[in-house]
């Protein structure tokens, strides 16, 4: 009995044994076919992978990470993150021609394995026992191939974060058990396949931050299993199809960021397991349906912010249980907020933005029991219940002893146009002050001034034509297009500033002292915006809720002639690309005021760079689409000046205006920095902006792409023909940072350079022998490389002038030899022994005008 228990205890476990190593059994009965082997060891060869990854002398099936077999056949590969050897990543390519010979392979994950080039079409003829394909984030380009509509076994398609183009193809489809497609973050376009509407499987759809136009098909209403629609950051306009109601197990739908219109349609409360409406930054309108919302119970983030919704805010949306995240900013709802919530609805953790809209009236209990609430940028008006500021943002309101409110004018008008009643901020006599009359003394002293200045200008006019008559006989320097002189100064002298005659009519309206300081509060902390280097900017609001940004000049640091120098500017130019100067108050002797239009999208810095506390100090990840246009739009406004900028630099920068000597070397620093996303470069001092061109520039040159690689900033994801483009840039930088001022060039050849940045490049580096014998003067090209051949790839180091306010020393480039002067040998080119090799680096110019020493004897 004994022996017969003991052999069925041992048969159980024998059986439990051969199930447990079923599989590794299965292997060694099959073994892999060569064929398979082969193509597994070509494409450890192609992709460059690691030994550590896939040794070479192992069994693939058992050994080889992310190699998965069955029946002793390659059904799975998966090189996800993988790293190639230093081989292999030199020249990283989308070779994977072995898969072909992989005929039941299942599943291929190359996400995060750069394959630089596009999609072979022989996927979609000879991979038809795919069933996921994840290529995501693999710098991928060029379109999707029609052929991967073949691939009718497909349940998982993923080609997100690449650079894939042109439009999506209609034959996908025909992926009937298709159920997961990812096609975000690429640059394709056209409109949303109609043919979508079979894919009767589909679960989740994110087509988001493409070029897509169009409207939203009709038809998506149809894919009654969807879960997710991801459309936000395209370009699709028209209506919100009310056939997305149908999608009833929608948990997440996403359409912020496109230009569509009309009214929420009240089909969509047909969602009843939505989770997260996001329909923000469009141009919808119309009031709120307050039933759309009573059935969508599950309602966790709800995202309206930016567009023009009207009417009142819906009462459902305070007492939403689940709610936990409401952006309603930046519409126009109007209304009261509710005197209370239910007890039994819970908002600890909640946070809601109502900001920018025209809500009015007192503050309710209801404010507290948020999380955290914003009403800036309303009409509420009264006290302030206790404890509420920890909680809550409420500038721009009506409210009493609450800093950085409205005017009393706009909230008593506010109030005044909808019949309602404006406390005053609690003070007597509720009224909206009369409009101020211009002060007849201001008046009187503004006729005093333009009388003085035009007498002084018509003086100095005099004094300048005696000595021009004066100084015929004697050599003068020329001045150049680029706004640059190019002839001889004085050493250690500058010349005298100009003499400034204004017409002070054109420059917008004078302003009484007295409305200035009221604006601003007395020039209060809270409106300040920046101290800047010619002047503080203060953000305020004339009468009339006319937003603007008045600059304070404060002459007893900043120098007497900047403020003259501006007002001249802005007489002379009016561009699109300048912000527009509305008016002016000048009655203070010992401070200055300039009125500006309030620009509400912030000025160029603060749109490209990251906020000051980031520990990042560099570009923030813009595109490099972006950052040529910013480049371009830039070198537009300087072409298109009246005035030299450098005549400004000194106002406009409260330094000496030789840290930034010409308008081409400042606009070359620019540019450096929009191709490495260093900040500061342009406003970097000498010895920094010398340390910061030792490490840069020697990694620009004509003749090596790959060299400029190691400067680019690193959070720009291009491919091989925008890689072209920045090294274009960057070469059109260095160019601009030549020493000479009279080599640099001109600024209209740069803006066509920046408009064609593959020219710049692909023509200069297939026919530089002819462009060495070609005239700077013959075609832009030319003209841009004219500096280029003679003072970047060698060029000689100009002395620097003394300057005797600084005790007579001068700037010495290390490493520099022979003698760094004029020509001794009277020719226009420096000698062999005084030019430098192309990786040598441009020293900042330290005087406005290049000087020229006399040869001696």
């Amino acid at each position: 009995m004994v022996d017969h228990r003991t052999s069925r205890v041992l048969a159980l476990f024998v059986f439990f044994l051969l199930l447990l190593f079923h599989s590794t059994f299965q292997q060694l009965v099959a073994p892999l076919p060569r064929s398979e082997r082969a193509a597994l060891l070509q494409l450890r060869s192609s992709l460059g992978l690691r030994g550590k990854d896939w040794p070479i002398k192992a069994d693939p099936c058992s050994i080889w990470v992310g190699v998965q077999c069955k029946n002793g056949r390659v059904i799975g590969i998966n090189v996800s993150g993988f790293k190639r050897t230093r081989i292999g990543s030199q020249n990283p390519q989308f070779a994977v021609d072995a898969l072909a010979n992989l005929s039941q392979l299942v599943s291929f994950n190359a996400s995060r394995f750069k394959l630089p080039g596009s999609i072979p079409d022989w996927f979609g003829q000879q991979l038809m026992s795919l069933q996921v394909l994840d290529l995501m984030s693999c710098s991928i380009s060029g379109a999707i191939p029609s052929s991967l509509g073949n691939l009718t076994n497909l349940t998982a398609l993923f080609l997100s974060h690449n650079g894939l183009t042109g439009i999506i193809p209609s034959s996908l489809g025909q992926l009937s058990r298709l159920s997961l497609l990812d096609l975000s973050q690429n640059l394709l376009t056209g409109s949303i396949p109609s043919s979508f509407a079979a894919l009767g499987n589909l679960t989740s759809l994110d087509m988001s931050s493409n070029y897509l136009s169009g409207t939203i098909p009709p038809a998506v209403g149809t894919l009654s299993k969807l879960q997710f629609l991801i459309l936000f950051n395209n370009s699709l306009s028209s209506s919100i199809p009310a056939q997305i109601g149908d999608l009833s197990n929608l948990i997440d739908l996403d359409l912020s960021s496109n230009s569509l219109s009309g009214s929420l349609p009240l089909d969509l409360r047909g969602l009843r397991n939505l989770q997260r409406m996001m329909i923000g930054n469009n141009l919808l309108s119309g009031s709120l349906p307050g039933n759309l919302f009573f059935s969508l119970t599950r309602l966790e983030f709800l995202v309206l912010n930016d567009n023009n919704f009207t009417g009142e805010f819906p009462d459902i949306l305070w007492s939403m249980s689940g709610l936990r995240f409401l952006d309603a900013s930046a519409n126009n709802f109007t209304g009261t907020l509710p005197p209370g919530i239910n007890s039994n609805s819970s908002t600890n953790g909640v946070v809601f933005n109502l900001s920018q809209n025209m809500f009015y009236g007192g503050l309710t209990p209801i404010v507290r029991r948020f999380s955290f609430i914003v009403l800036s940028g309303n009409y509420f008006q009264g006290k302030v219940p206790y404890n509420t500021q920890r909680n809550a943002s409420l500038d721009r309101n009506c409210l009493r002893q609450v800093s950085n409110q409205r005017t009393v004018a706009q909230c008593a008008s506010f109030y005044a146009e909808r019949g309602l009643i404006f406390d005053n901020f609690g003070l007597p006599n509720a009224t909206i002050p009369p409009p101020s009359k211009p002060d007849k003394k201001s008046h009187r002293r503004l006729i005093i001034l333009v009388v003085v200045l035009g007498g002084l200008g018509f003086i100095a006019f005099v004094v300048i034509v005696l000595l021009f008559m004066l100084g015929c006989p004697r050599r003068r320097g020329a001045t150049n297009d680029r706004g640059t002189g190019v002839g001889p100064v004085p050493i250690g002298e500058s010349p005298p500033p100009p003499a400034v005659a204004l017409n002070l009519a054109s420059l917008g309206e004078a302003f009484p002292y007295q409305q200035i300081l009221q604006a601003t509060g007395n020039f209060s902390d809270l409106t300040l915006i920046k101290h800047g280097h010619s002047g503080d900017l203060f953000r305020a609001i004339l009468e009339g809720g006319i937003p603007v940004v008045i600059k304070r000049i404060d002459l007893h640091s900043v120098k007497k002639d900047g403020y003259m120098l501006e007002l001249d500017f802005f007489s002379k130019v009016s561009h699109p690309r300048l912000v527009p100067l509305l008016g002016h108050c000048l009655d203070s002797v010992s401070e200055k005021v300039l009125i500006y239009k309030y620009m509400p999208n912030g000025d160029l810095s603060s749109s490209l760079f990251k906020k000051p506390n980031s520990e990042d100090e560099s570009l923030q990840s813009l595109d490099w689409i972006t950052r040529l246009k910013i480049a371009i739009g830039a070198a537009e406004g300087l072409l298109n000046r009246v005035p030299p900028l450098s005549s400004y630099l000194e106002m406009a920068t409260g330094t000496s205006a030789a840290t930034c000597a010409y308008d081409v070397y400042c606009f070359g620093k620019v540019l450096l920095e929009l191709v490495t996303g260093k900040l500061g470069i342009s406003a970097s001092s000498d010895a920094t902006m010398k340390d910061l061109l030792e490490g840069t520039l020697p990694y620009i040159s004509i003749y090596d792409k790959e060299l400029v690689t190691n400067i680019v900033d690193p959070s720009l994801i291009i491919d091989e023909d925008l890689l072209e483009e920045v090294w274009a840039m960057a070469v059109v930088a260095r160019s601009c940072l030549n020493p000479k001022p009279s080599r640099r060039p001109l600024m209209r050849y740069i803006l066509k350079a920046l408009e064609n940045p593959l020219k710049v490049v692909r023509e200069e580096h297939t026919s530089s022998a002819r462009l060495r014998t070609t005239s700077s003067r013959g075609s832009w090209n030319a003209a841009l490389f004219g500096s280029w051949r003679s003072s970047s790839d060698v060029a000689a180091v100009p002395a620097a002038p003394i300057n005797k306010g600084e005790g007579g020393s001068s700037f010495k480039q290390s490493g520099t030899t022979g003698s760094q002067g004029s020509n001794q040998n009277g020719g226009g080119d420096h000698s062999s022994s005084t030019r430098r090799h192309s990786n040598e680096v441009f020293p900042e110019p330290l005087d406005v005008q290049e000087v020229e020493t006399p040869n001696e004897g």
